[in-house]
C-alpha cells in the first residue's frame, strides 16, 4: 500500500515577540507535503498576535479556538489534511508550553492536577463514550502512584517493539541479520509486513519466528506479565503483522486464518482505517484463532476512537502524534481507551514520530493507564540524528525517558537538517533532481 516512500515531514516553527519558539510537525511520506505546507500556513494565522501565556493558561480552550475556524471546519471538520495541519500547529504551541516551563512535555503534562488534565482534553463529541466527570475520577484513582511510576520507568525506560526486521521485499538474510540484532539489543516484541503474498508472508514469518522462538538467540530473561495474551512464543516473544490497509472484511479473515500459524499477536490495519463496523466483524472472525486486531495510525480523530472502542472493534489502539488534531485529542483518546481496557500502543517510526510518541505513552503510563504491562511502543532506528533532542533505546529494548528540560516535545530539528534536506531547494534534493548520490547520509 505504501510502497512509494520518501519520509517526510510538513515542519513548523512559531515565534514569538520574546524569542521563544515552539517546533512542530505533520509526517507524512512525501508528495502532498505541498498541501499539507498551504494547509498550515493556513491554520496557524489564526494564532497570529495572540498571546501565548494566554493560551498556556487554558490550553483546552487554545485547542477549541484553533479547531474552530468555520470555513476550516467546512473543508472537513477534524480529518484529512486539516487535521494533519492542525495537528503540526498544536504540536508547536505544546512544544513552545513545555519549553517555556523548563520541562519535557511528557513531564508538563504529568504535572497536571487530574483537572487541569481533564481542562486540556477535548470532550466534544465523546461524552457518550467518558464523560469529564469519569475522567476525572480516573485520573484521581490514578494520582496517588503518579510519582513511583515516573521513578520506575525513568529507571528502566519504557518498552518498545522493532518493526524495521520484516519489511516486504527484505531477503531471507536481511531479515534473520535484523532480528538477531533485535533480540541482542534486548526486544522482546517483532513486527512483520505482510499482505503481498500468503506463502511468502508464512515463509518469512515462520522464519522470524524460528530465531525469536530459540532459547539459544536470548540475552535476557522476558517477564511473563508482559506478553500475557499476546500469543508468545516458547521464549516468550511476541510477534505482530501489519497489512496497511491492502484487504476487504472476508479477505482480512481469511488471510489471517492462513497465517495463524505464526501466531501473531494482533493484526494491524487489516482493512480501511474508518471502517469501525469492518473491524468489528474481523476481531469477532479472528478470535477463535487467538488473533487480536489493532488500528489507528490512519484514525483521524477522536470520534474514530470512539467508535472503534464502543464497538469493542479493537484489542490495541494505535494513536499517531501527527495524524489527530494535537494532543487535546489524543488525551481523550488514552482516557476512553483506559476506560474500556484496551492498551494504546502509538504508531511511530516515520520521521520525528518516534520523538513525539514517547512523550503520550509515558503520559498514558504515569497518569492515564498505570501500567506498561500490555502497552509496547513501535520503534524505528533512522532519522533521529537530524534532532536536537533524539530519542534512544536502552540495553533492554527500552525506549530512554526524554529528561533534557530544553527539550519540549522532542520535536525540533538541528539547523543543517532543516537547510539541507528543504523541498525542493535543500542540496539533498537539488542533487537528487540532477541524478547524482545524495551529498550527505540520512541516517
Amino acid at each position: 500500500m505504501n510502497k512509494e516512500c520518501d519520509y517526510s515531514a510538513a515542519y513548523v516553527v512559531l515565534e514569538t515577540d520574546t524569542g521563544l519558539q515552539g517546533h512542530g510537525m505533520t509526517f507524512t511520506i512525501g508528495r502532498g507535503n505541498d498541501i499539507v505546507c498551504y494547509a498550515v500556513k493556513a491554520v496557524a494565522e489564526r494564532l497570529v498576535g495572540q498571546s501565548a501565556e494566554d493560551f498556556f493558561a487554558d490550553m483546552g480552550a487554545f485547542w477549541e479556538y484553533l479547531v474552530s475556524d468555520p470555513q476550516h471546519r467546512w473543508l472537513g471538520p477534524e480529518k484529512g489534511v486539516i487535521s494533519l495541519a492542525t495537528a503540526a500547529v498544536s504540536n508547536a504551541v505544546w512544544d513552545m508550553y513545555a519549553k517555556a516551563r523548563g520541562k519535557p512535555l511528557w513531564k508538563l503534562i504529568c504535572d497536571f492536577s487530574p483537572e487541569e488534565f481533564v481542562r486540556a482534553t477535548s470532550f466534544r463529541y465523546i461524552t457518550d463514550a467518558i464523560t469529564r466527570e469519569e475522567a476525572l475520577a480516573l485520573l484521581k484513582e490514578k494520582e496517588a502512584g503518579k510519582k513511583a511510576r515516573e521513578a520506575e520507568v525513568i529507571e528502566k525506560g519504557y518498552p518498545a517493539y522493532t518493526t524495521s526486521v520484516g519489511w516486504l521485499g527484505y531477503s531471507d538474510e536481511k531479515v534473520e541479520r535484523l532480528t538477531k540484532e533485535a533480540l541482542a539489543q534486548g526486544f522482546s516484541h517483532f513486527k512483520l509486513k505482510v499482505g503481498a503474498d500468503v506463502e511468502d508472508d508464512l515463509r518469512r514469518g515462520q522464519l522470524i519466528r524460528s530465531i525469536i522462538d530459540n532459547p539459544a538467540n536470548m540475552t535476557r530473561e522476558i517477564d511473563p506479565k508482559t506478553t500475557e495474551g499476546k500469543n508468545p512464543g516458547p521464549t516468550g516473544c511476541v510477534l505482530m503483522v501489519d497489512a496497511n490497509q491492502v484487504w476487504d472484511v472476508e479477505q482480512a479473515i481469511e488471510y489471517m486464518e492462513k497465517l495463524s500459524p505464526l501466531k501473531p499477536w494482533f493484526i494491524e490495519e487489516p482493512t480501511a482505517p474508518d471502517d469501525a463496523v469492518g473491524h468489528a466483524a474481523i476481531r469477532k472472525g479472528l478470535k477463535p484463532f487467538g488473533i487480536g486486531v489493532a488500528t489507528g495510525e490512519h484514525a483521524h480523530n477522536r470520534m474514530t476512537f470512539k467508535q472503534l472502542l464502543m464497538l469493542d472493534a479493537i484489542d490495541v489502539a494505535q494513536i499517531d502524534s501527527c495524524r489527530m488534531s494535537g494532543i487535546n485529542e489524543i488525551l481523550a483518546v488514552l482516557l476512553m481507551s483506559a476506560k474500556k481496557g484496551v492498551p494504546v500502543c502509538p504508531h511511530a517510526g516515520g520521521v520525528g514520530l518516534c520523538e513525539l510518541v514517547v512523550h503520550l505513552s509515558l503520559i498514558d503510563f504515569i497518569c492515564v493507564s498505570g501500567t506498561m504491562d500490555r502497552q509496547v511502543l513501535e520503534w524505528v532506528d533512522h532519522l533521529h540524528k537530524q534532532f536536537q533532542y533524539p530519542v534512544s533505546i536502552n540495553q533492554n529494548g527500552r525506549y530512554n525517558v526524554p529528561l533534557d528540560p530544553r527539550g519540549g516535545y522532542s520535536i525540533e530539528m538541528k539547523p543543517e537538517a532543516i537547510k539541507t534536506f528543504s523541498y525542493p531547494n535543500g542540496p539533498y534534493w537539488v542533487a537528487a533532481a540532477k541524478g547524482e548520490a545524495p551529498i550527505v547520509d540520512l541516517d
